[in-house]
C-alpha cells in the first residue's frame, strides 16, 4: 500500500487585471521548502524585489545612504499575507502591485502573488509603510515624484 500525496485546494481565479501593474518574478529551486512548498517567508520577499523593480523605474533608488535614500526612507508598519494555494515548483510567476491609499506620510499597497498572466492567485496582501525623515527617523511627506507615479497605481474605488 503506498501513500497518497495530498491534493492542495484549487488556486483562486482573479479577474483581469483592472489596476496596478504586474511584475514578473522567479521562484527559485532554493526558495521551496522540504516540503518543495515556496516558503511562507518567501512570497514578502518577492514583493518586496517586485516593488523595487516597479519603484525603480520612477526613479525611487536605495543605495544604502539614508540621508540620500529620499522616498527609499521608509519602514514597514503592517505585514499582513493570506496563502490561498500552494506554490509547488519553481519558475515563472508574477506578484500584481497597486496602491490601496496614498496619504502624506503612509500608504498601503495591496498585492497578489500570482500565475504569469495574473489569472491565477496563489496569496494576497496588504503592507503599510511610512516615509522617514532620515535625520529624526519620523514620518515624512512622500516627494511629489512618488505621489504621481502612486496616484497611476491607486485602486479605483469601489
Amino acid at each position: 500500500m503506498t501513500a497518497e500525496a495530498p491534493t492542495a485546494p484549487a488556486p483562486v481565479p482573479a479577474p483581469a487585471l483592472s489596476h496596478g501593474r504586474l511584475i514578473p518574478v522567479t521562484v527559485h529551486f532554493d526558495d521551496l521548502d522540504a516540503l518543495g512548498l515556496l516558503h511562507n517567508a518567501r512570497y514578502p520577499v518577492m514583493v518586496e524585489r517586485a516593488w523595487t523593480e516597479l519603484w525603480q523605474e520612477h526613479g525611487v533608488r536605495f543605495e544604502g545612504d539614508w540621508a540620500t535614500a529620499g522616498d527609499a526612507c521608509n519602514a514597514v508598519k503592517e505585514l499582513r499575507v493570506s496563502y490561498e494555494a500552494p506554490v509547488t515548483r519553481p519558475g515563472p510567476y508574477a506578484v500584481h502591485l497597486w496602491l490601496e491609499r496614498l496619504g502624506t506620510t503612509g500608504l498601503t499597497y495591496g498585492f497578489r502573488f500570482c500565475s504569469p498572466d495574473g489569472t491565477v492567485t496563489y496569496a494576497r496582501g496588504t503592507r503599510v509603510l511610512v516615509r522617514l525623515d532620515p535625520a529624526t527617523m519620523r514620518p515624512a511627506p512622500w516627494s511629489e515624484t512618488l505621489r504621481t507615479a502612486g496616484r497611476a497605481l491607486l485602486r479605483p474605488a469601489d
